[in-house]
């Protein structure tokens, strides 16, 4: 079972390489609102849906002072296939070792077809501007996640 995250502490710090082979740090990014949205595998049909809401979104998150990192499994090079492929436009992260997902509950176990299995769960994270734990989603639905994140960012500003 996850360690949960607690809400007002400091969200775990990490480092990983984005899209472009780029390292990305959290706390380059203290200040703004921080979206941490795990997902299980770029360019399949959920994870493409809830990538698109928040590509789509992306110039009102903006407007608020608000990134996005997606981050999965999958390779850098997966990634800017993915990014290129729906002209995403925000950073996704490679959490292929998953330490990231387990420092944030969001390596799991799941079931398929009766099998268990450890795996990326489709769940948010929300950092705030002092790199706090504001808010947690679990299993969120791809097609309406991105109006929770942005309900919940204007009720806090």
């Amino acid at each position: 079972m996850p360690t949960p995250l607690v809400i007002h502490a400091k969200a775990p710090l990490f480092e990983a390489l984005n899209q472009d082979e780029t390292m990305i740090k959290l706390e380059h990014l203290q200040g703004k609102w921080v979206v941490i949205y795990f997902y299980p595998k770029a360019l399949t049909p959920g994870c493409t849906v809830q990538a698109c809401a928040l590509r789509d979104g992306m110039a009102e998150l903006a407007r608020l002072n608000v990134v996005v990192l997606g981050v999965s499994p999958d390779s850098p090079k997966m990634l800017k296939k993915f990014k290129e492929s729906e002209r995403l436009n925000f950073v996704l992260v490679s959490d292929a070792s998953h330490a990231i997902a387990e420092a944030y509950g969001a390596w799991q176990e799941k079931s398929l077809y009766g099998k268990m299995y450890l795996g990326m769960a489709r769940m948010t994270v929300l950092v705030n501007p002092a790199g706090n734990v504001a808010q947690v989603w679990h299993k969120v639905d791809p097609k309406t996640h991105y109006d929770q994140i942005l309900s919940f960012i204007r009720a806090q500003t």
